[in-house]
């Protein structure tokens, strides 16, 4: 028996105990206080720790007693098994392809999160046909049920697959470090998201910062840049992760930093984040399910 055997289980017993319907309704859904949030973790650029908080980000909140799953969406890199220690032996391909279901690609991490790994093959979602539509959102529709919180983690930059998970996610927080490159990216990704596909809302974490006063500095300094050029955006602090030397060494390890050290900085900080994104439920869209967000995965064009 592997490490996923139990979490697999779960997933598949409550697909079966439903009542699986074929086509999914957004007006006739009511969303309740236990609906689960979908939040992207996004960066306009790469190298700036997106996928370890994501990681570390996921663990502070189960370890609020959220269940918590990731959808690895870094196409093609698959980050989050290296920070995890995972190898996965299936990933979201073989759901698209119909060869395996979610019940067994589904793998489990650290303190019990949730992983679909990532591939390439999830480029094939803007492509499928009708009929893999409705299987698709049909595997997932159970979730609903299992998880409180999704975090996807997307690639970089402003590509088209980065804008396609942002689009169909709740929430977007976007992480960004104090290197002027960094804070360019993260204004482009965000200038680009408003003026062509109407994206609002933003939460900012600075990450990998010497302070709070730093971190407010680069917040500072965003939000003048966006009210000055992008007016009806808003984009609000999240919190800081610091700066924490022990990270590169989880990191070697395979080891998230908030098991290896949960009181450092830089565990510290997680566990602050998470905390106050949970304080923020009140807050939660009313589209935000992970139904939703599959149905709107489904649905995101660029054409």
């Amino acid at each position: 028996m592997d490490q996923a055997t139990p979490l697999r289980k779960m997933v598949k017993l409550e697909s079966q105990n439903r009542l699986r319907q074929k086509r999914l309704d957004a007006k006739s859904t009511v969303v309740t206080a236990n609906t689960p949030r979908v939040i992207a973790i996004t960066s306009g650029k790469g190298g700036v720790g997106k996928t370890n908080v994501v990681g570390n980000l996921a663990i502070a909140c189960q370890k609020l007693g959220k269940k918590v799953l990731i959808f690895d969406a870094d196409l093609g890199l698959a980050n989050i098994d290296i920070i995890y220690g995972l190898q996965p032996k299936y990933n979201i391909e073989d759901i698209v392809k119909g060869t395996k279901e979610l019940s067994e690609v589904i793998v489990e991490g650290p303190e019990g999160v949730a992983v679909i790994p990532a591939s390439s093959g999830v480029q094939e979602l803007v492509h499928l046909t009708e009929g893999q539509k409705i299987n698709l959102l049909d595997e997932f529709d159970s979730l609903n049920d299992t998880f409180d919180i999704l975090l996807i983690d997307t690639s970089a930059g402003i590509s088209a697959n980065v804008l396609y998970f942002n689009l169909a996610a709740a929430e977007r927080i976007v992480v960004v470090t104090p290197e002027p490159t960094s804070i360019t990216d993260a204004y482009a990704l965000m200038k680009v998201m408003h003026h062509q596909h109407g994206t609002k809302n933003f939460l900012l974490l600075p990450n990998m910062v010497a302070d709070e006063r730093e971190a407010k500095a680069v917040y500072e300094n965003l939000s003048s840049v966006t009210a000055r050029f992008m007016g009806g955006i808003s984009i609000e602090y999240a919190g800081f992760i610091p700066y924490d030397r022990n990270l590169p060494h989880a990191v070697s390890r395979r080891t998230p930093v908030i098991c290896s050290h949960p009181d450092g900085p830089a565990g510290a900080g997680f566990k602050t984040l998470a905390n106050h994104l949970i304080k923020q439920r009140e807050r939660q869209p009313v589209d935000g399910s992970i139904k939703f967000f599959w149905k709107r995965l489904m649905d995101v064009s660029f054409g």
